[in-house]
């Protein structure tokens, strides 16, 4: 799991440093601040590759880029529990991609996953992937022609991947279900159970329906998911939310079963760590799913417990929902777990600059509540326009300067944006009648 990464003059901003929780990491912070740029750079500490360059398909994940146009040193230093030394890795400008010190050629001892928010997926798995050192540094070759890692396409996950020859690497969601499912052994029950770990609840449980066909010119056996409503439909026909989730599901079992073969095959130990990489973990979901949606990936750390004894689990995961947050509260873990929040603050020149900074998570209650903290930074968890006007009510009684033609004009807009049990009125009446004044 990763321990550390401090980036320099890279990306965004002039430096990140981060020290992460061995189970959960929380990254929060506006569009463009770097969210997304620290999951790719915390791909490449894990796997020495960049998803876009694995697989052209892709148009996230591409190689991280030096901060600013001088050709000052940039630089990613990282360590992993497992090893304190840290590994230090330079961009070259010449050659417009990174290099890692030869002496230090530590390798990850597990199985990566990183979710993308569009909907890609890459993993990189220490029996059947392989680093390719930039430096040519790699002694001996690989009898197993093992490649740097397996980057899926949204489409790629449910038909199929195949290597720059045409060799099929995957056979896909689509193909793989159908193939579990008939055979009726222990794969498709570990499916079964991590789409149950993974639903929002056991009203709302995601069921595997039979196999089906959707049209004479396609020969597939389709699967299909027994919907709350009664009815069995394809899992093409499934909203964003549930494909991702099957997406998920569908990896985790793959890599599961493939890994325990290659070491079966290969007389090598199973992977004791595994890091899942999530960008905007709450992407496409229902508010029911984003308040369980943590709760569920916990639970299901557990489950891959039975498949690697004595596993450890890490979690970084990007977020723009207060109802994540808000569901951590009881149980966010101090010794275990960190929250990271990228601000934007004041600079030289009247230009601001990005800074990350290690928050301490305090409860809060209630989603709403989490809008106004430094996760977001919002004035009000209402509309523009509601903040504007109470803004305007709140200036106007402070000053003392109003009157009762001024006291109905800011009523009527009060009336036009706020429900009529917001707490604000209260406040209002209050006021106005301590003032001795009527709306």
């Amino acid at each position: 799991m990763l321990k550390q990464l401090n980036i320099q003059n890279v990306g965004p901003a002039q430096a990140m440093e981060l020290q992460f929780g061995d189970r959960l990491n929380l990254l929060t912070g506006d569009n463009g601040l770097g969210k997304s740029f620290l999951l790719d750079i915390a791909w490449w500490a894990l796997t020495r590759s960049w998803p876009a360059e694995v697989n052209n398909k892709l148009s996230t994940g591409m190689t991280a880029k030096p901060h600013g146009n001088e050709r000052q040193r940039s630089g990613i230093e990282f360590s992993f529990l497992s090893n304190d030394e840290p590994v230090k890795g330079d961009y070259h400008f010449d050659h417009t991609s990174w290099y890692w010190e030869s002496e230090h050629y530590v390798q990850f001892p597990g199985i990566v996953i990183y979710a993308q928010a569009d909907g890609s997926m890459a993993i990189w798995d220490q029996v059947r992937n392989i680093y390719r050192h930039p430096n040519a540094m790699w002694r001996g070759v690989d009898p197993h022609n093992r490649p740097p890692a397996y980057v899926f396409s949204p489409d790629e996950i449910w038909n199929g991947l195949d290597d720059n020859t045409g060799k099929p690497l995957c056979n896909g969601l689509i193909a793989d279900w159908a193939g579990w499912q008939k055979e009726r052994g222990s794969t498709i029950k570990a499916f079964e159970e991590i789409l149950a770990i993974l639903s929002p609840s056991k009203d709302e449980e995601v069921k595997i329906g039979d196999l089906t066909r959707i049209r004479l010119t396609d020969v597939r056996d389709i699967p299909t998911l027994k919907m709350p409503y009664g009815q069995e439909v394809p899992i093409m026909h499934a909203s964003s939310g549930i494909r991702r989730i099957l997406s998920l599901c569908y990896l985790l079992v793959w890599v599961w079963q493939e890994h325990a073969q290659a070491c079966k095959l290969l007389g090598t130990p199973k992977a004791t760590q595994l890091v899942f990489l999530i960008d905007e973990v709450e992407a496409h979901l229902h508010p029911k799913w984003q308040r369980s949606i943590l709760r569920s990936l916990f639970s299901m750390a557990k489950e891959i417990g039975r498949w690697l004894p004595d596993s450890q689990v890490q979690f970084i995961v990007s977020t723009h929902s207060p109802l994540i947050l808000a569901s951590m509260e009881p149980l966010f873990d101090p010794d275990r777990d960190k929250w990271f929040d990228i601000d934007l603050i004041p600079g030289n020149h009247h230009n601001p600059l990005v800074q990350l900074t290690d928050q301490p998570f305090t409860r809060r209650g209630d989603a709403s509540n989490w809008l106004t903290s430094k996760a977001f930074d919002l004035k009000s968890g209402g509309s523009l326009e509601a903040e504007q006007v109470l803004e305007e009510a709140s200036i106007r009684m402070n000053e003392g300067l109003i009157d009762a033609d001024q006291v109905r004009a800011i009523e009527q807009k009060l009336r036009s944006v706020l429900g009529d049990t917001d707490p604000f009125w209260i406040r209002w009446r209050y006021i106005l009648e301590k003032k001795g004044l009527q709306p």
